[in-house]
């Protein structure tokens, strides 16, 4: 499935949180720039490291009036042992389903060890305090993630 088309409102969502509280984007509409990733796991490696630049980022990006949310197909309980375990100041979003994935072009076939499999293919999106998608990061290192957007929300004079 291909991503949203920038300039479009972002697709909608609302999906349950660490805490099984419903968070949804039009709750962020002309409040907050909003930072949405997705990752394929909690408690790996890649997306721990990913993770904990976001955590300590929160300041910047703050300042830049950006909420970050991170969604993966991982259970609520999960969700919330991961902020525990690694003290993320951010909500993690549950979508077990992966319909929300789906919608943002974010789930798909991918290669690992010589399998092929469905999963999470590891995006962000930049969505606008208007609703509408102002760009789409679709080749995440998971080490400089954090850097790559606050760099990016700058750059777009968001």
């Amino acid at each position: 499935m291909a991503f949203p088309k920038v300039g479009n409102l972002a697709p909608a969502f609302s999906l349950l949180d660490q805490d099984g509280k419903k968070v949804s984007l039009k709750d962020f509409r002309d409040k907050k720039n909003v930072v949405l990733y997705f990752y394929p796991k909690a408690m790996t490696p890649g997306c721990t490291t990913q993770a904990c630049g976001l955590r300590d980022s929160q300041a910047a990006l703050k300042k830049l009036d950006a909420v970050v949310f991170g969604v993966s197909p991982d259970p609520v309980p999960r969700l919330g042992r991961f902020i525990d375990k690694e003290s993320l100041n951010f909500s993690l979003l549950s979508d077990e389903d992966h319909a929300i994935a789906e919608k943002y072009g974010a789930w798909g076939l991918k290669k690992f060890m010589g399998r092929e499999f469905m999963g999470i293919l590891r995006s962000t999106f930049i969505i606008g305090k208007d609703g509408r998608l102002k760009h789409v990061m679709d080749k995440v290192k998971t080490k400089t993630h954090h850097d790559d957007v606050v760099a990016l929300i700058k750059e777009l004079g968001l």
